[in-house]
């Protein structure tokens, strides 16, 4: 790098200042109308003023972090089938190295036994093990413990994921009868009016 002499510096600093002082300045004051809806919906407006709008997904999720451990936890509960009854637990350790991966396998393997199945990639890239089991209430449970060490689209590190597979699915068809049942309950008029998308629904008003 080339060193800029003081004096020059002095001058940049000069010419950026100027430059900025020229620049139209918009404050929040001299905004005409701030658009405040978009589709119908309005900030600051009461979520519940909308019974057409359905929960999120069919599951709800809550974060818990730096947690014995972990350094992240996702908890997921029904609201539907099963509702505030945690089905899904992924948790993201702390430890985020391959070495310590293969500290966890050498437990896991020690207290559930062999993993039942493989679903890593065959660059190593992703190391992916699954157990199987059924709980004393005949649900069915799944373990699965992670490592990524390149694949952005994933959580990088170690992560285990336990959950219960059959009652997400029933969570998700009961959360699928309840949407079409409340979109049946939402006034015709409405109902109408939710079929029609004209321009002031799509531009922000």
């Amino acid at each position: 790098m080339i060193p800029v002499p003081p004096r020059q510096k002095g001058l940049a600093s000069i010419v950026l200042f100027i430059l900025l002082s020229l620049m139209p300045v918009t404050s929040f004051a001299e905004t005409p109308q701030a658009p405040l809806s978009i589709a119908g919906i309005a900030l600051g407006s009461d979520v519940n003023s909308y019974p057409e709008i359905i929960d999120s997904n069919f599951m709800k999720e809550v974060v818990v972090t730096n947690w014995h451990g972990f350094r992240k936890g996702i908890i997921s509960y029904g609201i539907c089938q099963y509702p505030d009854q945690i089905l899904k637990i992924d948790m993201k350790y702390e430890d985020k190295s391959e070495t310590f991966f293969k500290t966890l396998l050498k437990r896991y393997r020690q207290a559930f036994g062999e993993p039942h199945s493989w679903h890593g990639d065959a660059f190593g890239v992703m190391k992916i093990w699954k157990w199987q089991f059924v709980d004393g209430e005949q649900n069915p449970v799944s373990l699965t413990l992670q490592y990524n060490s390149k694949d952005s689209r994933e959580t990088m590190g170690n992560m285990v994921k336990l959950t219960f597979p059959v009652k997400i699915e029933e969570e998700r068809l009961c959360f699928a009868e309840m949407c079409a049942l409340k979109m049946t309950e939402v006034e015709s008029a409405r109902q109408e009016e939710l079929q029609t998308t004209g321009w002031e629904y799509l531009i922000p008003r």
